[in-house]
């Protein structure tokens, strides 16, 4: 039977962070596990390379867009490689075999009828890459999702039918209740869908870094819209529209993503994938976002974490047990360094560590290193059956995307493994004459690390393979069925020593993220509203400081609308200076360029010039607004321009 796991492809407009890890993580777990099993797993991962941001982002870093996107694509390929990611295919959508792929669907939707050509207009985000309607819109301008400023976009577009898989998407998401993971993710999908579906514009003719349409369309101005041309990578990775030979990975078992893709992955992919008559993948599992210390990540905070300073500094394997034990699958996470560091003292060096080397200390007093589990049986029933009862509940954690649930249960063994050792006491027995079952005893935690090393590999492979080399075992699917399955005992063997794994860690090994200001005790918060008050009541300033100001007369010399915005006027002033200058005002939905043309306004002239949109903008017009509207300050007679005001 085969499996097919992914994670999202990255964008290529930055650096890996921690929620790319966490994600890559996730998904190179659950494709270890199902490889552990003997499934013929396919994993895939890779970087979304086209589409309007990144041909902006490349101008600005002055390169050519492909060079741009080869250079920010190679960094994820090599931060996984050096993490070990044992992905199948790092797929670009700048790969050939991936855009003939996308023409091919483009081609077989717009037979079907489900793609048709009309225009679009609306409010555009280029950061998400997305159209929103206005009801959606925060301040009527920004994007709801990233907060950025939209610009109104009208132009020819081809569009999916979108709307006439509304009745569908909801019919499969009642039959397949499982669809969307955590189930709690699945209510805002289903009320999305029910709140109606507008159809779906899939093309662009604004840019030009994108997949070419099909030349059987023969319209050679559009370009795919990027979300169409990203989602298909799950099915050209494996040969879509050329060579087929990897099609029967599909449907995907599992798709990873954030939940701010959520959307894409639970509404679009299936509605494409409907039109393209295809099955729809068995799991969407959406997790949540990861904070520090707290607080929302930012550059501009300079607390964003970094997943290479993070495994450079603790190990990759004590990063990948941290983030999938810290958090659910499916909520936000927060990184601390404190929380991790008494991750690796208490459960990796305390829990884990510790009992290897009581093994290895104990076998060497006791039987120089030889390890025998002839008589773990007779002595250690319960034991074993504490142990099996342990092993038998981890697949199911598995299978619900629960790998915080799978560690936390998969822990209870080294629990089992260290309170025999207290609660035998191996060292008196053996001082006893007890002998055999001291022995029988130091065998049977070498059992339980055995087995749950095994069950461990999918999430700390090297760790596992340190242990597993040291028992004379290889944790592979011939082990995974004897220990794992058939419950089988170890063979005789020599333990081997080897170094601590975890080394206690006792101070933070990175510098801690910048510290937000506390927040104050409720009495401090009344004082300092009061105080706040007071200053507004005397906030009264000197002549000298209101004259810094520099206001001045001008004449509107020339005026026009500036495109795309629903807002802004681009203006030229005179104010008895060399030339006019540039004001780009916010006034447009109270004034037409012909009602300002010749005119005078009240300007503030000596702000600091600032860009709006790309233009620069050399002053503020001062107006008045109520309830009523907007109105500008302007002279009651004419003046000359550049007359001061004051």
């Amino acid at each position: 039977m085969s499996k097919y796991i992914t994670t999202p492809i990255y964008y290529v407009n930055g650096e890996a962070h921690i929620g790319h890890a966490y994600t890559t993580f996730i998904a190179d777990t659950m494709a270890r596990y199902e490889r552990l099993k003997g499934e013929d797993t396919f994993f895939l991962t890779g970087t979304d390379e086209h589409g309007q941001k990144i041909e902006e982002s490349a101008k600005k870093a002055g390169k050519s867009t492909k060079e741009f996107a080869d250079a920010i694509s190679a960094t994820f390929k090599n931060l996984w490689d050096e993490f070990g990611i044992s992905y199948d295919k790092f797929i670009r959508t700048t790969d050939e075999e991936h855009m003939r792929g996308v023409q091919k669907a483009f081609e077989v939707m717009y037979e079907k009828g489900d793609i048709y050509k009309d225009f679009y207009e609306g409010h555009y985000c280029v950061s998400c890459e997305t159209f929103f309607p206005e009801t959606q819109l925060v301040d009527g301008e920004f994007c709801p999702d990233c907060g950025r400023s939209t610009s109104v976009v009208k132009e020819e577009s081809y569009f999916f039918k979108l709307s006439n898989y509304e009745d569908k998407l909801l019919k499969y998401y009642e039959e397949h209740p499982d669809f969307i993971m955590p189930k709690s993710r699945a209510s805002e999908v289903v009320n999305f869908v029910k709140g109606g579906l507008r159809d779906l514009s899939v093309t662009r003719t604004s840019f030009s870094w994108g997949v070419k349409m099909p030349k059987s369309i023969g319209d050679d101005k559009h370009v795919m819209y990027v979300w169409l041309d990203a989602l298909l990578n799950y099915i050209t990775a494996l040969g879509y529209g050329g060579n087929e030979e990897k099609m029967h990975y599909w449907p995907a078992d599992v798709h990873f993503v954030g939940k701010d893709i959520l959307r894409f992955h639970a509404i679009y992919w299936p509605a494409f994938l409907m039109s393209l008559d295809l099955p729809l993948p068995k799991h969407i599992g959406a997790h949540g976002w990861w904070t520090r210390d707290g607080e929302k990540m930012s550059k501009s905070k300079g607390n964003v974490v970094s997943p290479k300073e993070v495994a450079d500094a603790y190990g990759v394997e004590n990063l990948r047990y941290f983030m999938l034990r810290e958090v659910p699958f499916g909520q936000d996470g927060d990184f601390s360094q404190r929380a991790f560091i008494d991750r690796i003292n208490s459960e990796l060096s305390n829990d884990l560590g510790n009992l290897l080397n009581r093994i290895i200390g104990m076998s060497g007093k006791y039987s120089d290193f030889v390890i025998d589990s002839k008589d773990v049986a007779k002595y250690h029933t319960k034991e074993i059956e504490a142990m099996n009862a342990v092993i038998d509940s981890l697949d199911g954690f598995m299978e619900k995307l629960q790998p915080h649930r799978y560690l936390e249960e998969l822990w209870k063994l080294f629990s089992i493994g260290n309170g025999i050792i207290q609660e035998s006491e191996p060292w008196a027995k053996m001082k006893n004459g007890q002998e055999e079952e001291a022995l029988a005893t130091v065998a049977l935690v070498a059992n339980i690390l055995a087995r749950a090393a095994v069950m461990l590999h999918p999430v700390m492979p090297n760790t596992t393979k340190i242990i597993a080399d040291a028992m004379s075992f290889t944790i592979d699917t011939k082990s995974y069925e004897k220990l794992i399955l058939n419950k089988e005992l170890l063979d005789t063997f020599t333990i081997e020593k080897v170094p601590p794994l975890f080394p206690r860690v006792d101070e933070p090994l990175m510098p801690e993220a910048p510290k937000a200001e506390p927040n104050p005790p409720k009495e401090e918060k009344k004082e300092a509203k009061k105080e706040k008050a007071t200053k507004e009541e005397d906030n009264l300033i000197e002549i000298g400081q209101f004259f810094e100001t520099s206001l001045k007369v001008g004449t509107v010399v020339e005026a026009e609308e500036v495109p795309k915005s629903k807002k802004l006027l681009k203006l030229q002033v005179d104010l008895g200076e060399e030339s006019p200058r540039q004001i780009v005002a916010g006034i447009k939905e109270f004034y037409t360029p012909q009602d300002l043309l010749n005119t005078q306004v009240c300007v503030v002239a000596n702000l600091k010039p600032a860009k709006l949109m790309g233009m620069m903008s050399a002053g503020m017009l001062l107006a008045a607004k109520d309830e009523d509207g907007l109105c500008l300050i302007r002279p009651e007679k004419p003046k000359k321009a550049g007359t001061p005001i004051g």
